[in-house]
């Protein structure tokens, strides 16, 4: 991907600044119960407010459908954002993003001030990346910034129409350093070069795996998909998910790792269960290598034990680490040890640099209490994996190109 134009390189004082941001956050009642994509978002507002622009945010939430309503209006999110900047005086909220009423509200701020739009998947023209509404958005602004790396895979209005409407539009901070360590630092990593990959299916990760396949050193496999690689091998998986349709994808995995000389690690052993629900009995399998997998109407939910010692030895020696996926359903403690173990060995490599591709397996990370253990977390889950498989994020692709 050709090296984009920064928020850095440009001059804000004064200026109207467009900064799309991720703020799709989970909100029960009124009350945000995850900031952690707001949290990440604030270097490139403080930055902002020092160089004394005046910033107009655009975000969505949810999935409204191309219409107002009233559950996923972005206001709960600009009092949880004040609250987190501790200042009232210089944060406000528009219940429009465009028209009059956006457009007073623009004209109104001053120097270092902050505008909230509303969240414009309220109009049909978002998700269709209309011309005519990412025109109606640009005219807001002087300067875009795209800081949504979630939503970078997502052609739409506000990540990519608006762009082509202005004379520059740049990276925030936050996507800079998704760039910086999801493509430049995999580029050359120190070695060994480990990826941990979990997960349900198989196609999720064919394109992870082919991409990395040259640069890493081991790849280990753990999660549902697992079981796919072990049914096609002729191990019995029991009633586990398995995806029929990856079986031709699974074996495709296991040749190319074979012909490349790089190790894909499987499974020695899972946690077996009757039924996937809190207090449920389980217990672990015979070893795999005695090809007796899981047993008949069981379903395997997390690895093993000699597993999960062979995973965390391999961990422990590793200079880098790529991690994408869950390696059993963490979400139930009694299935979480896999996962649970895994995070601590990789926190305990302290001299490794250890990269967490967003989705689930930064949410099993933040539920073990290890964010702060990792060098770096990834705040999306569908644009990491796209720039992990080499593929052109939309988002990124639209913004200047740095000269």
């Amino acid at each position: 991907m050709a090296a984009k134009l920064s928020i850095r390189h440009l001059s804000v004082r004064g200026k109207r600044v467009l900064v799309r941001v991720d703020f799709n956050v989970p909100i029960e009642g009124s009350c945000v119960t995850d900031d952690t994509r707001i949290v990440e978002s604030l270097p490139t507002l403080l930055f902002l407010r020092e160089k004394r622009a005046r910033i107009i945010l655009l975000a969505h939430l949810g999935r409204p459908g191309g219409k107002p309503v009233a559950g996923l209006s972005l206001e709960p999110v600009f009092k949880h954002l004040r609250k987190l900047l501790d200042d009232s005086r210089n944060i406000f909220f528009c219940p429009e993003c465009i028209g009059p009423l956006a457009e007073a509200a623009v004209l109104a701020l001053k120097d270092g001030d902050i505008l909230l739009l509303e969240n414009v998947r309220f109009h049909a023209g978002e998700e269709a990346n209309n011309s005519t509404f990412s025109a109606e958005l640009a005219q807001l602004g002087e300067i875009y910034i795209n800081d949504a790396f979630g939503a970078a895979h997502r052609a739409h209005a506000s990540t990519v129409g608006i762009s082509s409407h202005l004379p520059f539009s740049a990276t925030g901070l936050l996507v800079e350093k998704e760039l910086y360590y999801l493509q430049g630092q995999l580029e050359s990593p120190k070695r060994p070069f480990l990826v941990l990959l979990g997960g349900s299916k198989v196609s999720d990760k064919i394109g992870v795996i082919e991409a990395l396949m040259e640069r890493a050193d081991k790849f280990l496999i753990g999660g549902a998909m697992a079981y796919t690689f072990l049914k096609v091998q002729g191990i019995p998986v029991g009633d586990s998910l398995v995806e029929v349709d990856d079986f031709g994808l699974a074996g495709k995995l296991l040749t190319l790792s074979k012909d490349s000389g790089v190790e894909l690690l499987l499974p020695l052993d899972a946690v077996e269960t009757l039924e996937i629900q809190p207090g449920a009995v389980c217990r672990n399998t015979p070893v795999f290598s005695q090809r007796r997998g899981v047993t008949r109407g069981w379903i395997g939910v997390d690895i093993g034990v000699k597993t999960r010692a062979l995973y965390s030895a391999e961990i422990a020696r590793a200079a880098t680490i790529l991690w994408n996926g869950p390696l059993g359903v963490f979400e139930i403690r009694e299935f979480s040890s896999g996962t649970r173990i895994a995070a601590e060995a990789i926190a305990a490599n302290s001299l490794s640099v250890s990269i967490i591709g967003g989705g689930d397996s930064v949410a099993a990370v933040r539920s073990f209490d290890l964010g702060n253990k990792m060098t770096f977390l990834s705040t999306g889950g569908g644009a990491s994996l796209r720039l992990l498989e080499g593929r052109p994020l939309p988002g990124i692709d639209t913004l200047t190109e740095k000269k």
